[in-house]
């Protein structure tokens, strides 16, 4: 088995940190030395329409600002043999590892969540660009609160038939998938599809499970597009079931628009006695390891070797171009995508449910050093302390 690729793009590939429906993830440090999450997306029966939407909706990713809920995108290669996408590394666990490795959150720190992600989500929208992917392994509870992985990937998640949700392959995870995404139809899917997505987030990070389950992907596919199946809210707290269950609804115009999730979730921190950085304080101190605990990663002392370049040459080694920085094609959207329905006819797997977790991110046990600038700061300090004067 071949191990990770020396080097995409810029990028010196240090380490797989995951793989799964769309691709693998790797730690990959740039030219500089900064740690960035490289994905490279499967080359299944991928067409030309969909990597000219990749490379339209990575531009627009770029553009997200406004808000600290999102890993920033960095740069793409559409055009490459395997395309790629390089985003900010936050280090931490998925919400997903962390449910399960210790149990629901509570009730004020699953309002906290909502009203922090709901926030970051609504920039997003206001970039003209959708997730259509929101589940719990797309959530890195970092340093600083939750963070949203994997924008610009959307393009791939509402693919033609001819790309990459090739034959026995459902793009997405079904468990979180809104009806409307189920049903196979682009056109139907719009900023709803992402509230849905974020509710059965907080429904998982609550109860530990998902709106619908199922032993087969094509059972929980069935579920969620059947109008009369409500969603299993079973051991949700009270006080979040207003908010869950309407984000949760079958008819997209009967979800909450964000900036009510927003509201409702700060709301309830009131009615809990808590103010909403006070309770973000305390999702931190649950979810993370305290302040200054965040662990880093260094680059193998491999990589220039890999390379066949000395260490102090690395930079001029590696062109610094990003394949973005050349103007976007033109090209038509496809009107079609690839149906449930379409999958099973080609004879899809009975087994196969996709989008299992694939984190941007994982916790490394290595602390970093003290930077130089640090060394000083602590020094001027003792210095100031013995002349008072100062």
């Amino acid at each position: 088995m071949s191990g990770p690729p020396a080097q995409i793009g810029r990028y010196l590939v240090e380490r797989q940190l995951g793989s799964g429906g769309m691709g693998e993830v790797y730690l990959a440090y740039s030219p500089a030395g900064d740690p960035v999450a490289v994905k490279l997306i499967r080359t299944d029966r991928l067409d030309p329409v969909t990597r000219a939407r990749f490379e339209k909706e990575a531009q627009i990713a770029r553009t997200i600002i406004g808000t600290n809920r999102v890993a920033k995108f960095l740069d793409a290669d559409p055009y490459a043999d395997r395309p790629w996408l390089a985003m900010e590394y936050i280090a931490g666990d998925t919400l997903l590892a962390h449910v399960d490795a210790h149990g629901p959150l509570s009730a004020p720190m699953i309002a906290s969540l909502g009203a922090l992600l709901s926030e970051g989500l609504a920039a997003v929208h206001d970039a003209k660009l959708l997730h259509r992917d929101i589940k719990p392994q797309n959530v890195i509870m970092g340093e600083y609160g939750p963070i949203l992985i994997d924008f610009g990937l959307g393009a791939f998640l509402d693919a033609g038939k001819e790309s990459i949700a090739s034959s026995g392959m459902i793009i997405g995870t079904v468990r979180c998938m809104a009806p409307e995404q189920a049903t196979g139809n682009s056109s139907d899917v719009t900023t709803a599809a992402d509230v849905y997505g974020l509710g059965s987030v907080l429904l998982y990070a609550a109860t530990g499970h998902y709106p619908y389950e199922g032993l087969r992907w094509e059972a929980i596919v069935a579920q969620v597009r059947d109008p009369t199946e409500l969603p299993d809210l079973h051991g949700l707290p009270d006080p979040l079931l207003p908010i869950v269950s309407s984000m949760l609804a079958y008819d997209p115009d009967s979800r909450p628009h964000l900036a009510a999730v927003t509201s409702e979730c700060a709301r309830l921190l009131t009615e809990f006695g808590m103010s909403p950085a006070d309770a973000r304080y305390a999702l931190l101190d649950r979810t993370t390891k305290g302040p200054g605990a965040e662990t880093r990663n260094s680059p193998s002392a491999a990589l220039p070797e890999r390379l066949g370049v000395p260490a102090i040459g690395l930079a001029a080694a590696v062109s610094i171009d990003s394949p973005l920085d050349r103007p976007v094609q033109a090209y038509e959207d496809a009107d079609d995508a690839t149906s449930v329905d379409a999958l099973i006819e080609k004879g899809a797997p009975r087994d196969v449910v996709r989008g299992e977790p694939e984190p941007f991110a994982a916790s490394d046990s290595r602390r970093r050093r003290q930077p130089a600038s640090e060394r000083v700061a602590e020094e001027l300090r003792k210095k100031y302390d013995v002349q008072p004067g100062l």
